[in-house]
C-alpha cells in the first residue's frame, strides 16, 4: 500500500509500486525516495505516516506532515498556522541540534515540498508506556527505578544541549521492541534554554497534569520542569491512576493513597525521591538529573543495575607526566592514568605545567550546526561550513573572522581547500558545489553537479582532481583546472553503482586512489586514474562516517557510526587484490565517529565524535594517547595544521575549537 500525501485526495490509498496517485495525479515518492505505506496517527498539527526509504535498501522510517486544522477567523487562523509552523520548525532544529542519541529518533530530514513541511525520522518500532500500562498494568518499583535508570541520563544529555523537552509522558516514552531501550520521542514543543527565556513569558504548552506549574501558568521551563514531568509519568506508571487523580487540591499529592488502594508498594527511599521530583515549588525540587541519579543510586535498594562511571571530562595530555588547570587555561588539562579511576580535577599549583594540548581560541560565528573543517598548506587559514549555510574563513593564528561566504541556498555539508590556498570549494544540501576566491570572496563556479545532497568534497594532493560524493550515490571526478576555465561544466569521471548514500571520501597522497563510504557500511577503493573499482572493504556494522589516508599512504583509516574506527594495510592497493587487511581497531569513543585526520608526523590518528571528544591514537600500539573536552555538543569536524601541532575541532555547539601543543 502508497497512501498520497495530498491531504485534498478522496481516495489516497494506491498500490505498492505506484509513482503517481491513481485518484489526484500527485507525485507519491516523497523527494522520490520516501514512500508512505501506513498511517501512524493524526492530530491537531497533521499526519504521521509509516514510511520506507527507498534509497536505504528499503529501511522504515516516519514521515510527519504539518497539517494544521484551523479554526476561528482568519487573523486566528493565520495566527495558529504561524504557531504551527514554529513548531514544526522548532522540532526538527531540537532533533538537528541534539544529534544522533541512541535513545532519541534520529532526524533524517526536513524540507518543504509542494509547499507543505515534512520532517522524517527514525522508525523505532515497540510500544510506549502508556500502551504497556493500558495492557500490564500498573507498574512495579523495580520497573519505576529502571525508568528512572535509563532516562535520567537523556534529560542530562538534552540540559547540556540547553534544551527542554517540555512533554515528558508515558506516551512519548516508546520502548524499543528489539532491545527494550526507552527512547524518548516528540521534540515538538521542546524549548531552548537561554538566559532570557528564564526570565520571560513564553508559550503556556504541554500536557495536562504532567506540565508543571510554571510551565502552564507563565511559559517558563527549567531543567526541574522536565524532572517534574518524569517524576508525575513515574507515579502515573506505578499507580496506573491519570494525575489528575493523583492531585487533591486541599491535601496536595495523593498518590500513595491510591497506590495503598490497589496493595501496591514503595520503597521509603523511592517515595522520597518521586516526592522531591513532584514539589510545586521548582527551588524545591531537584535541580538537575544528576542530582537525581545520585540520590537514585545511593538508595539501599537497588533494583537496576548502576550507571557505568561518566568519561573523563578533561584532556589526557599525551606524551606528558603532568598538566594543570590555569587561568591561561580555562578547559583544564589533566593526566588520566590507564586502567585506573578517574580522579578529580588536580589543585593549580604555584608552578603550573602547560605541557600538552590547549585550546587557545574559541572561534563563535556560525548561528548553527558545525558541519566540516579546513587548514591550508601553509597553515594560516581555516576554513568552515555549517547548516546555517555559510562558509567563513579565519586566521588560524589570531582566530579573526576574514571573510563569511554566502550563497549556498541549504546547509554547506563539507569544505575544502586547494594546495595553493587560493580557492576554498564547498558543498551542501542544495546539490551544488562551489568554487570561492578566497582573496576577493568571490563565486568563481557553482556545479550542480548532483541529482541530491551533496556531502562530501575532497582535493588531491597536486590540486588537480577534485571529488564529490552525494546522496543519489554517485561519486564525481572533476578537473578543477577545467571548472575555472570553462562555462560548461561537467566531471571527467562518475563513479556509481553501488548501494547507498555516500558520506565521506579521501584521496591517497599519491593521487591514485579514492576511498568512498557511505550508508552501505562498506568502504569502496577506487583507481583515481581509470575509475576501476579495485575493492570493496566490509567491516563496520553501520555506515561509515569518515576516511583518511596516513601521510605515506599505507593505511586508510574509517569511522563509523558504529563508535569503532579501524585501521586498513593498503600499502599494495595496485598489485594485489583483495589487498586491504585490517590492521587493528581503535576502541575508546561511547558515541559514532564524525571525522577523522593523520598529524603530518603519521604516527598519530585524531578522531572527533558525538562524544563529545577528541582523542588521539598511537597508530603502532592501538593506544589512546589523548583525549580533548571541551565542547558541549558532538565534535562534527577534526582537521589538524600541516606542521602536526594546531588541532581544529568543529561542534554541534556551534563553536570552533582551535588546540596547540605547548611542550
Amino acid at each position: 500500500m502508497t497512501f498520497c500525501l495530498n491531504p485534498k485526495c478522496k481516495n489516497p490509498q494506491n498500490h505498492d509500486s505506484a509513482t503517481r496517485c491513481s485518484s489526484c495525479g500527485s507525485k507519491l515518492l516523497l523527494r522520490n525516495r520516501y514512500r508512505p505505506i501506513k498511517i501512524l496517527g493524526q492530530g491537531g498539527f497533521g499526519i504521521t505516516y509509516l514510511a520506507v526509504d527507498e534509497d536505504r535498501l528499503g529501511t522504515r522510517c516516519v514521515i510527519k506532515q504539518l497539517l494544521p486544522k484551523l479554526e476561528g477567523n482568519s487573523d486566528r487562523q493565520q495566527a495558529s498556522l504561524d504557531k504551527a509552523v514554529q513548531l514544526f520548525n522548532q522540532e526538527a532544529l531540537r532533533l538537528c541540534e541534539l544529534g544522533e542519541h541512541p535513545q532519541i529518533p534520529t532526524l533524517l530530514a526536513y524540507f518543504e515540498e509542494e509547499s507543505r513541511l515534512y520532517l522524517v525520522q527514525e522508525y523505532i518500532e515497540g510500544q510506549n508506556l502508556w500502551q504497556e500500562m493500558e495492557e500490564k498494568g500498573a507498574f512495579s518499583e523495580e520497573q519505576i527505578r529502571q525508568i528512572l535508570q535509563q532516562l535520567l541520563p537523556v534529560l542530562k544529555f538534552i540540559h547540556d544541549h540547553h534544551i527542554i523537552h517540555r512533554d515528558i509522558t508515558p506516551v512519548n516514552i516508546l520502548r524499543r521492541q528489539r532491545d527494550g531501550l526507552l527512547m524518548l520521542i516528540d521534540f515538538g514543543i521542546a524549548k531552548e534554554l537561554t538566559r532570557t527565556s528564564l526570565n520571560q513569558t513564553g508559550t503556556k504548552i504541554g500536557t495536562q497534569g504532567y506540565a508543571p506549574l510554571e510551565q502552564l501558568r507563565s511559559g517558563q521551563v527549567y531543567p526541574a520542569s522536565d524532572i517534574y514531568s518524569l517524576g508525575v509519568t513515574c507515579i502515573n506508571l506505578l499507580t496506573n491512576v491519570r494525575p489528575e487523580r493523583l492531585y487533591d487540591p486541599l491535601k496536595g499529592w495523593v498518590w500513595r493513597e491510591h497506590l495503598a488502594k490497589r496493595g501496591g508498594k514503595v520503597s521509603e527511599r523511592l517515595g522520597q525521591i518521586l516526592d522531591k521530583m513532584i514539589k510545586d515549588m521548582v527551588s524545591e525540587r531537584y535541580q538537575s538529573a544528576e542530582e537525581v541519579l545520585k540520590e537514585l543510586n545511593a538508595s539501599p535498594v537497588a533494583s537496576a543495575p548502576p550507571l557505568p562511571p561518566p568519561p573523563p571530562l578533561l584532556l589526557t595530555s599525551p606524551l606528558t607526566a603532568s598538566a594543570t588547570r590555569s587561568r591561561s587555561n580555562p578547559i583544564g588539562i589533566t593526566p588520566v592514568p590507564p586502567r585506573k579511576p578517574l580522579s578529580p580535577p588536580l589543585i593549580p599549583t604555584s608552578k603550573p605545567q602547560t605541557r600538552g594540548w590547549r585550546c587557545v581560541h574559541t572561534l563563535k560565528g556560525h548561528s548553527s550546526i558545525i558541519t566540516s573543517a579546513a587548514v591550508s598548506n601553509n597553515g594560516l587559514l581555516l576554513v568552515s561550513g555549517s547548516l546555517d549555510k555559510m562558509v567563513k574563513i579565519w586566521n588560524l593564528n589570531t582566530g579573526e573572522l576574514l571573510r563569511s561566504l554566502a550563497g549556498h541556498a541549504d546547509a554547506v555539508n563539507s569544505v575544502a581547500i586547494t594546495p595553493d590556498g587560493q580557492t576554498v570549494v564547498s558543498c551542501g544540501d542544495d546539490g551544488s558545489i562551489k568554487l570561492w576566491s578566497v582573496s576577493s570572496s568571490t563565486l568563481l563556479a557553482s556545479i550542480p553537479g548532483h541529482l541530491r545532497d551533496v556531502n562530501a568534497v575532497t582535493i588531491s594532493r597536486d590540486g588537480q582532481i577534485l571529488a564529490s560524493g552525494s546522496e543519489d550515490r554517485t561519486v564525481k571526478i572533476w578537473e578543477l583546472k577545467a571548472i575555472s576555465n570553462s562555462q560548461e561544466i561537467y566531471p571527467k569521471r562518475i563513479l556509481s553503482g553501488r548501494a547507498g548514500m555516500v558520506k565521506c571520501l579521501a584521496i591517497s597522497p599519491d593521487g591514485s586512489l579514492l576511498a568512498s563510504g557511505g550508508l552501505d557500511k562498506n568502504i569502496y577503493i577506487w583507481n583515481l586514474v581509470n575509475g576501476e573499482l579495485i575493492d570493496t572493504i566490509s567491516g563496520h556494522l553501520n555506515s561509515v562516517n569518515a576516511l583518511a589516508f596516513s601521510p605515506d599512504g599505507k593505511l586508510l583509516a574509517s569511522g563509523s557510526k558504529d563508535k569503532i574506527i579501524k585501521l586498513w594495510n593498503i600499502a599494495n592497493a595496485l598489485q594485489i587484490r583483495p589487498f586491504a587487511s585490517l590492521e587493528r581497531e581503535l576502541i575508546g569513543h561511547s558515541d559514532m565517529i564524525n571525522s577523522l585526520a593523520f598529524l603530518a608526523q603519521g604516527s598519530i590518528l585524531v578522531s572527533g565524535s558525538s562524544d563529545k571528544t577528541v582523542k588521539l591514537w598511537h597508530l603502532e600500539t592501538g593506544k589512546l594517547v589523548g583525549t580533548i573536552a571541551g565542547h558541549l555538543g558532538a565534535v562534527n569536524a577534526v582537521t589538524v595544521s600541516p606542521d602536526g601541532k594546531t588541532i581544529v575541532s568543529g561542534s554541534w555547539d556551534k563553536t570552533l575549537k582551535v588546540w596547540r601543543w605547548f611542550s
